[in-house]
């Protein structure tokens, strides 16, 4: 079986990097070209996997650009928000498909390949609603989790609670909860004292072309 050829789209090169390492041990049937953060896919492509990390949901620009970019055949959005409204609109967006998160590296790439071959386009958490840490985030190992790193990611690119309440489309009070959770973690206080902890520690957005052979 010919291999899936992938490029891996998200802002920061950690992301793309975990995302890369997770799936390494299925070479002989994904076969990563590209790593973008922050830049156009260049290379025809089977897939593009859009993470949601620090990014906008699957109803963005972002992926109707994706979607129309002719080296992309598909485009798929890897993410946590899992709930109906938000997969019938990045799907009437353009995408061809929606991943969840939790999904274990085996079941992301049989969910990929079920994509592309055109079967199941909706691959919801894997079995027994497990959670499965995979793949990578700024401040994983200062302790943050992928929830807690993506609302400091925010906060340090300037955005508001409201904005990043409407970017991750979760609801303000959630929003407020993980920022005070991230807080704690770091040991801060104020949200200025935040956004130089972000600066310091890589949570700046990257803007980068690699290929997979880089990983």
């Amino acid at each position: 079986m010919t291999p899936l050829v992938l490029a891996l789209i998200d802002d920061y090169e950690v992301v793309v990097e975990g995302l890369a390492s997770m799936m390494r041990s299925y070479q002989d049937r994904i076969r990563i070209v590209e790593l973008d953060a922050n830049a156009t896919v260049a290379t025809p492509v089977d897939i593009a996997l859009y993470d949601s990390f620090a990014n906008p949901q699957g109803d963005s620009p972002q992926v109707r650009e994706l979607a129309a970019n002719p080296n992309v055949a598909k485009t798929v959005v890897y993410t946590w928000k899992f709930d109906q409204r938000s997969i019938t609109r990045a799907l009437a967006n353009g995408a061809d498909g929606y991943v969840a998160k939790s999904l274990a590296a085996a079941e992301l790439v049989t969910a990929l390949e079920s994509i592309h071959r055109g079967e199941q386009r909706v691959h919801p958490t894997g079995r027994a609603s497990r959670k499965v840490v995979a793949g990578d985030w700024p401040g994983r190992e200062e302790g943050l989790t992928h929830r807690e790193a993506e609302m400091l990611a925010l906060i340090t690119q300037g955005l508001s609670n409201e904005m990043i309440a409407e970017r991750t489309a979760l609801s303000i009070n959630s929003v407020k909860t993980h920022i005070r959770s991230c807080y704690r973690r770091i040991g801060v206080t104020t949200r200025t004292q935040a956004v130089l902890w972000g600066v310091d520690h890589g949570f700046l957005p990257d803007r980068s072309r690699r290929s997979g052979d880089d990983v």
